[in-house]
């Protein structure tokens, strides 16, 4: 079994505040995101914080994007969660670029099965693939 989605959470640093407060271009930034990786947008909502940030989700088939931005640190976090073969990293592009980012910092979550763990590869250490195997859910 192959991979079934991608999580990719990133962390934008040095945005210009202003951009990170605007509301309009939060909304643009997460269309660009989704447009950019080939998701189809189904839903969508929307807030702005008093006195300042912002948060947005697009609900796509394939899973969500969603966006959260502290104008007074400079930072947004930024979590798409794909599935059905979709590459995450062209949309994070996307969003770091219309808002500005100096910095970024990703983390990104292959889930489902991989072929490496399936195999047995060098990639997980046996014990470790041995005991995703073998331990029932409920006992972890």
């Amino acid at each position: 079994m192959k991979t079934l989605s991608r999580h990719l959470i990133a962390e934008l640093y040095g945005c210009p505040a202003e951009r990170l407060d605007d509301l309009a271009l939060a909304a643009e930034a997460l269309r660009a995101a989704a447009a950019a990786i080939g998701a189809t947008v189904v839903g969508e909502a929307f807030h702005r914080y008093a006195p300042q940030g912002v948060s947005g989700t697009l609900l796509i088939a394939e899973s969500h994007l969603s966006l959260h931005t502290w104008p007074e640190a400079r930072y947004a976090a930024v979590d798409i969660f794909t599935c059905g073969g979709l590459d995450p990293r062209p949309g994070v592009r996307a969003v770091e670029a219309r808002l500005g980012a100096t910095g970024a910092r990703w983390h990104e979550i292959l889930r489902g099965v991989p072929v490496e763990l399936e195999a047995g590869a060098a990639l997980v250490p046996a014990d470790v693939a041995l005991i995703t195997r073998l331990v029932p859910a409920r006992d972890r």
